[in-house]
């Protein structure tokens, strides 16, 4: 029976293991998925000793991901894009990391926003942490023309832009109000918004005709963010379709199958955020 988990510190509020509880259910697979709480002391250890303990493979999350991209043997390009790593297999007798967040946010999009043309266009992006180098890579790659960079911290946001090149344009935090009128995509992956807190201040009254507006944080599913965007007419696109997709690469390598993300799955997980 393969074995396969989830790591962190903490990992309780993890949902990851009733996402592939739900595929090795559906799929019939004689397999299992764990959650294992390491203290950040004790990660390196464990992602080096992966095989020996009887894994095939282990998603990560805080404060993993560096960790984990640094135990690897090899590594992906979406893990060098980003510097992290969410996903772990063993392969060939080696550790290969990589980072599925890039995959998960852009699937997601597409499929939430099919109308968006990314090529040639112009996007922002609030916040500058690791999911935001992961969707920048992801923006990047599917040819946008520009990505305006807004961070509480400029020098994070500069640091990010000097990995990406030109087309990442860092702009002062307190401009961001009026973003609205000059992309067609905005994204945010700050955690304002989370669990209802704060507010990004964004004013949608002269929104660009089209503009999608994203939204990372999925607890709640309807963050203020969105609320605001979807009254005003705009496709809005919440944050649970990343999480769900994120997950599709890592079961398809431990498990041999590739799921798919279904209306059951949705269910499944919105049912479990409104138990809290």
């Amino acid at each position: 029976m393969k074995r396969a988990c989830v790591v962190g510190w903490p990992i309780a509020q993890s949902r990851s293991p009733l996402i592939h509880g739900h595929w090795l259910e559906r799929y019939g697979i004689a397999g299992s998925y764990d959650k294992v709480a390491v203290p950040s002391d004790q990660a390196a250890d464990f992602f080096k000793g992966l095989s020996a303990a009887g894994y095939v493979g282990c998603n990560v999350t805080v404060p993993h991901k560096e960790t984990a991209f640094a135990a690897a043997d090899r590594r992906e390009a979406s893990a060098e894009a980003v510097g992290a790593a969410n996903t772990l297999w063993i392969e060939d007798g080696r550790l290969v990391a990589a980072n599925t967040d890039t995959y998960g946010f852009m699937t997601h999009l597409v499929r939430s926003a099919p109308s968006l043309d990314l090529a040639g266009a112009s996007v922002a992006v609030l916040g500058a942490g690791g999911s935001a180098r992961a969707i920048c890579f992801g923006l990047v790659s599917a040819g946008v023309a520009r990505c305006l960079l807004f961070n509480r911290t400029r020098e994070r946001a500069v640091a990010l832009a000097a990995a990406f090149g030109p087309r990442i344009e860092v702009r002062d935090w307190e401009e961001r109000g009026g973003v609205a009128a000059a992309v067609d995509l905005i994204v945010n992956t700050t955690t304002i918004g989370m669990k209802g807190d704060g507010d990004l201040g964004l004013d949608f009254a002269s929104a660009r005709p089209g503009l999608v507006v994203a939204d990372i944080v999925y607890v709640p599913l309807k963050t203020g963010l969105l609320a605001a965007a979807a009254a005003a007419g705009l496709t809005t696109v919440d944050g649970l379709g990343m999480l769900l997709h994120q997950a599709v690469p890592g079961f398809e390598r431990w498990f041999g199958v590739r799921p798919q993300v279904t209306e059951a799955l949705r269910d499944l997980i919105v049912a479990d955020l409104a138990r809290g």
